[in-house]
């Protein structure tokens, strides 16, 4: 059996349902000050809605140090009713300050900090203290992230410990690439270190609408996620729907995800935003199955996303 591992426990893939593979329920980063969401009350409501507009699980792609809450994770998939899968890894070095201990940390600890989340439990402090205190709900991805046009010596150190945490414990790697630059660059580097690109979700790839650079991708098995659904500053969702068409025609929805990528609380309605992190099920997935029907819908938002969430069997 497939399984994916959640804040509440192992779940089986096929058991996800509907999968926004790309969320935030909590974060906090110096790359946008004052736009911090850290309230557990307030990411329950933004969930039920986002429960109400047909998502069954959300995919909390968080990494270390950004303000994961491991416990109110789990308290906020309990009220929800989702399953929510969280991450470990390091986001691009925009996120952290120049004496940030992930800059300066040796190679051994930066894997061990992975794997713990993994196979022991998220730090309930999120790394953020001398002395990690484990909860009881693990990670079940792990999250890396390139800069603009490249990959800088300190997120090659990252890349190097996710690969190493994605090869022992079998759980998928998603990567932020920067208005969806670098991401040939991104797969080079995770399989020089030993992980394929079936195991690899590209995230923010509809940010650079590039229909021919996105089968080139998918050519060497990455799968992508059309994340930034809603936010109309970067394109209107039309771009995206016409992207998802392209890819049907050619044959490879099934490397296709969908998400919201909320990571501003100006961004949510709890806190008096918009569009809301359930405007994937709300408003984008009614128009993706009238242009392109019931099938295409369960490809993107179910099997899809479940395949790439499973566990390897054995490590890579």
């Amino acid at each position: 059996m497939s399984v994916v591992e959640t804040v509440l426990g192992p779940v089986a893939a096929a058991e996800l349902g509907e999968v926004d593979a790309h969320e935030h329920v909590f974060l906090r980063t110096p790359v946008n000050p004052g736009d911090e969401f850290l309230d557990t009350d307030r990411a329950a409501a933004e969930l039920l809605r986002v429960a109400a507009s047909g998502i069954r699980t959300v995919v909390d792609l968080t990494p270390v140090g950004l303000g994961r809450r491991p416990s109110q994770l789990a308290e906020v998939a309990r009220a929800s009713a989702l399953h929510i899968v969280a991450a470990t890894g390091y986001h691009r070095s925009a996120h952290y300050p120049a004496a940030h201990w992930a800059r300066h940390a040796d190679d051994a600890t930066l894997l061990d900090v992975l794997v713990d989340d993994l196979q022991v439990g998220m730090d309930s402090h999120d790394w953020d203290f001398p002395r990690p205190v484990p909860s009881p709900h693990k990670a079940g991805i792990i999250k890396l992230g390139a800069s603009y046009h490249r990959i800088d010596r300190h997120e090659e150190r990252w890349f190097a410990a996710g690969a190493a945490a994605a090869r022992q414990t079998g759980v998928a790697v998603a990567v932020h690439t920067e208005v969806g630059t670098a991401a040939h660059a991104a797969l080079d580097l995770l399989d020089k270190h030993g992980v394929p690109a079936g195991r690899v979700l590209l995230a923010h790839t509809d940010r650079n609408p590039d229909p021919e650079l996105h089968l080139d991708l998918i050519a060497r098995g990455a799968h992508l996620v059309y994340d930034t659904i809603g936010r109309i500053k970067y394109r209107p969702d039309s771009v995206v729907l016409d992207l998802i068409e392209r890819m049907a025609e050619a044959g490879k929805l099934g490397h296709v995800c969908l998400g919201t990528d909320v990571g501003r609380k100006s961004s949510l309605i709890a806190y008096g935003g918009g569009p809301g992190m359930d405007v994937l099920g709300r408003d984008f997935v009614p128009r993706l199955r009238r242009r392109l029907g019931a099938a295409a819908v369960d490809t993107v938002l179910r099997h899809a996303p479940q395949a790439l969430l499973a566990k390897t069997t054995s490590a890579l």
